[in-house]
């Protein structure tokens, strides 16, 4: 087998990049061809992977930040051996394509994360970096360092402007995260021109200032500068380390050579012939791979083979010598529950003081925690507010990572990121927490949760207008509606502790995608009933006149007007819906049982927004609910002033029958 040298394979990459962009005529050419040679470094010399495994659990963390680059990721997994053929480099930005505009998990083995919104793989990395200190905190035994791995980062110029870098880069250096290494693709050129048009900080400094290593490479293209600094960084001095890489988008385009031009958009062919006539490459070749460049592949292969295995022997000893520690371990990495794991779950009577359901929450979480000891996780400077503190779960800290408890600081955006970077790491189960009106700073990262089907828990308190006195700033009005409109993520407003204890529950089991606890700061008396939130909605209260939908802390208010009307002889049925995507994914036998078709009369009242509801109240109903923002108030002088009441909802209730 001949190898060959690494300018070649340089080579090989951005021409790979440049073609894939241009047959798709879509895509990102310009910071493949810059980062080539960083690329091809740092996968063949220095990063510990095994393409034959991608799912090796000793294996180095790869995420490319800046996603729009994905042909560079792409072009690597396939040179170094990964599952990824040159018919699907081809395929670049088709239609179910395993070559996706921008990298998605689950889809090309190799993905760690999905990348594209910038700055979210920068912090999806710090999870990935604390992951792996919590875990070797948590399973490593002297001599038997089994938990030892880096996550290695690139990113952009535009993944540090977004204000996430700042969050995640911060609370990074404040753990120091030792294990976490980034490297800066410093070309000065963003889509709409020179960096300098809207970029001028001193990055150094700035990570200098978060508490990181800086390192410098003058010149993105030397090898041997980048073999240095790569191996300088693999080795600790107790911070994470930032590599500050000055490249040239558009690296050898004869036009486009530093420029904004090369960003975003195919080179044409005219620049690819004349860009491959300056790398010597042949110019009418298309998606060439070079015979000595292709056997990199097998190469790649065994290397990693030759890794595993050590890791292998390494771990078939440490079971040896700590057999229990050895197997929870192995159950952790596969993501099996303990047996029994729910089987603490408290449920109150219907003779229990009234509870708020974040207090409720807590006592919930400690049940689970209790019974799976990996679920971590903490709040965004609210966990004594928000309830989610793990009791006796030690505290995350510098230098410390043997705690369940994070302490995320004021940092909602980056808290949300790291959290599906703990959870896409594996091994453990994590959740963030703030208070609901807060869950804006987070939407992307939900929306990333979802769409990598990550197990993610937000658990967000403060659930409506009923908080109170500290106003419309505080109050979510239109926040459900957002949460519920995102594919693939289950939101879960319970109505009082026996529903809450049932939605964790459901978090917990989840495997397949992210879950969101909204609770109320308020007491809500216990309800009674199967408090079944499983299937999204249940029959709390039968009735055969009129139905009354409601979620959360508006049940026992639809129950009350229940009351209301059974005193004018109506008989109305009361549904409790914590969640409108389980409900809406049940079979219809299910779900006539619970609305059945014939009782057209129907109220739905929730103190948030009516959109979503009107699909349930259906055409002869009402939906009662916020239409503007809230006020500074007591909670119950608020929900009165904003017509939420149970006077309302029975007047409401009579004018749907008196109409059907």
């Amino acid at each position: 087998m001949s190898l060959a040298p690494s300018a070649l394979c340089i080579n090989t990459v951005r021409t790979l990049s440049i073609d894939a962009v241009q047959r798709a005529d879509s895509g990102h050419p310009g910071a493949p061809m810059g980062l080539a040679a960083i690329g091809w470094e740092l996968f063949t010399n220095h990063l510990r992977h095994a393409p034959g495994n991608p799912s090796w659990p000793g294996r180095d963390r790869f995420v490319l930040s800046n996603g729009h680059a994905s042909m560079l990721l792409y072009s690597l997994l396939h040179l170094t051996g990964y599952d990824l053929r040159l018919d699907d480099l081809k395929s670049f930005r088709q239609y179910e394509s395993r070559t996706p505009g921008h990298p998605e998990r689950g889809i090309v083995p190799g993905v760690e994360v999905a990348t594209g919104p910038l700055g979210q793989g920068l912090a999806n990395a710090v999870g990935f970096a604390l992951a792996e200190r919590m875990l070797a905190a948590q399973f490593n035994r002297p001599g038997h360092e089994v938990i030892d791995h880096r996550t290695w980062f690139i990113c952009s110029d535009g993944d540090l402007m977004e204000g996430i870098s700042h969050e995640a880069s911060s609370i990074a250096g404040f753990l120091r995260l030792d294990k976490l290494v980034g490297i800066y693709d410093d070309n000065h050129i963003s889509l709409d021109g020179p960096t300098s048009l809207s970029f001028g900080e001193d990055i150094p400094a700035r990570f200098g200032a978060y508490g990181w290593r800086v390192l410098r490479v003058a010149d993105g293209n030397d090898t041997e500068e980048l073999a240095a600094r790569f191996s300088e960084a693999a080795v600790s001095d107790g911070r994470p380390t930032l590599i500050c890489c000055h490249t040239h988008i558009g690296f050898g385009s004869p036009n486009k050579h530093d420029s904004s031009s090369a960003h975003g958009s195919p080179l044409g062919p005219e620049e690819v012939a004349l860009t491959k006539k300056a790398y010597g490459w042949p110019e009418d070749a298309q998606f060439l791979v070079p015979e000595g460049v292709a056997e990199w592949a097998p190469e790649m292969i065994a290397r990693g083979n030759i890794r595993e295995a050590a890791w292998d022997a390494k771990f078939a000893s440490y079971a040896t010598a700590f057999p229990s520690e050895a197997a929870e371990l192995t159950r952790r990495i596969a993501g099996t529950l303990p047996d029994g794991w729910d089987g603490g779950l408290p449920r109150l009577e219907t003779d229990a003081k009234p509870v708020a359901t974040r207090s409720a929450g807590k006592a919930a979480l400690n049940a689970v925690a209790a019974l799976v000891p990996e679920l971590v996780g903490g709040a965004a400077d609210l966990a004594s507010s928000t309830n989610t503190v793990i009791t006796d779960g030690g505290e995350v800290v510098p230098g410390d990572f043997a705690g369940r408890n994070i302490h995320f600081g004021v940092r909602e955006h980056a808290m949300g990121a790291i959290v599906n970077g703990l959870n896409a790491h594996g091994g453990l189960r994590a959740y963030g927490s703030t208070f609901m009106t807060f869950s804006d700073y987070m939407k992307n990262t939900l929306r990333m949760a979802a769409l990598m089907e990550l197990p993610s828990i937000f658990v967000y308190t403060h659930d409506s207008i009923a908080l109170g006195e500290d106003g419309p700033t505080h109050q979510p009005v239109e926040q459900l509606a957002g949460l519920r409109a995102i594919p693939g993520l289950v939101t879960l407003r319970p109505a009082d502790a026996n529903e809450t204890a049932a939605a964790w529950r459901v978090a917990i089991a989840r495997t397949h995608g992210p879950t969101v606890l909204v609770l109320s700061r308020q007491a809500l008396p216990i309800l009674g009933g199967s408090a079944d939130v499983s299937r999204g909605a249940y029959v709390l209260d039968p009735g055969d006149d009129c139905v009354l939908i409601a979620a959360g802390s508006e049940v026992s208010l639809a129950r009350a007007a229940r009351d209301l009307l059974a005193a004018d002889g109506i008989g109305a049925r009361v549904v409790s819906m914590p969640s409108m995507e389980l409900f809406v994914r049940q079979d219809a036998a299910y779900q006539e049982s619970v609305l059945p078709r014939n009782i057209t009369a129907r109220v739905a009242v929730e103190a948030a927004s009516p959109f979503g509801w009107h699909r349930f109240a259906g055409d002869g109903g009402t939906v009662i609910a916020v239409d503007r923002f809230g006020a500074s108030a007591p909670g119950p002088l608020v929900l009165e002033k904003l017509g939420i009441t149970a006077e309302a909802v029975a007047a409401a209730a009579r004018r749907s029958i008196q109409g059907a």
